[in-house]
């Protein structure tokens, strides 16, 4: 490839609450890749300058009424923001990377593809991609009518699900959702994706209630069922500390009140919390 950085794009909270998961994955981008990076923290914005601006209260900017999490449709962006010139990764920020990423910016896309993603189970996952965003000019919602349209990150979902040929399929365990059944020398990008389960929370929770805040997700909080791989974050998360990385790096503004979905209901995947057996399980999906 010509580019010679790396760029990642990361979703993630405008209120601080993201910040363990922030320093973890930029450490673990550092640690493994062998080119230089250049990371941008996706996050909403009061400021009308910023390519992530919104203002709910006026209707203004990026509408995010529909999303599961505050930057559920910035993936959509990415190419334009880049002026739909070469690559772009995109990631959430749950995410710790465990191989070089220049394996997966080198990762090719091919014929109508414009991105490559997971594939699994006929799903298509966004939530670790590649994108080439040239091609993608053609396939895309334009910006300008993406952010003000609340179901727009539903339709482009919708989209790609729909046609499948226009995602490149990449080696599973570039999004490895939650450990899936591989052990963790065979993991590339390990995504803690079940939002109930997320081993940031044991540090982010109680900093947060010190701090007079809440954590965006509302939902219930259970341990990861895989222990090994909380103490992986733990390890990295340490690592991080002690080669100097702090909190404070990603600390933001807070934004306030973002309007989404509730996850009052929400039941994580059947990789942390596998389907109970039994008729009455069957009968009401439980």
């Amino acid at each position: 490839m010509s580019n010679e950085i790396v760029k990642v794009f990361v979703g993630c909270d405008p209120n601080n609450s993201d910040l363990e998961q922030m320093m973890v994955l930029d450490h673990s981008i550092k640690k493994h890749t062998s080119m230089a990076v250049e990371i941008v923290w996706m996050q909403l914005s009061r400021d009308p300058d910023s390519f992530w601006y919104s203002n709910p209260e006026k209707g203004e900017g990026w509408d995010t009424r529909k999303w599961a999490t505050p930057f559920s449709g910035f993936r959509w962006a990415i190419p334009e923001y880049c002026d739909f010139k070469g690559r772009a990764i995109y990631m959430d920020a749950d995410m710790v990377v465990l191989s070089d990423l220049k394996e997966l910016w080198n990762h090719p896309i091919q014929g109508e593809g414009v991105v490559a993603a997971k594939t699994k189970d006929a799903i298509a996952r966004l939530c670790t991609c590649v994108w080439d965003c040239q091609k993608s000019q053609k396939v895309l919602t334009p910006v300008s009518q993406l952010k003000a349209d609340p179901e727009g990150h539903n339709k482009l979902m919708k989209q790609f699900k729909e046609h499948p040929e226009l995602i490149t399929p990449y080696i599973d365990s570039y999004n490895c959702i939650d450990g899936e059944d591989l052990e963790i020398k065979d993991i590339k990008i390990l995504h803690y994706s079940d939002m109930g389960t997320q081993f940031s929370h044991k540090y982010s929770i109680p900093r947060l209630e010190k701090e007079g805040a809440k954590h965006w997700f509302d939902g219930k909080i259970m341990p990861h069922p895989r222990q090994e791989l909380s103490d992986l974050f733990d390890a990295y998360y340490q690592e991080a500390i002690d080669a100097g990385y702090s909190l404070e790096n990603y600390r933001v503004e807070p934004f306030g009140v973002i309007p989404k979905k509730s996850h009052k209901r929400y039941k994580g995947n059947k990789i942390t919390r596998p389907l109970k057996s039994g008729l009455l399980s069957k009968i009401f999906k439980r």
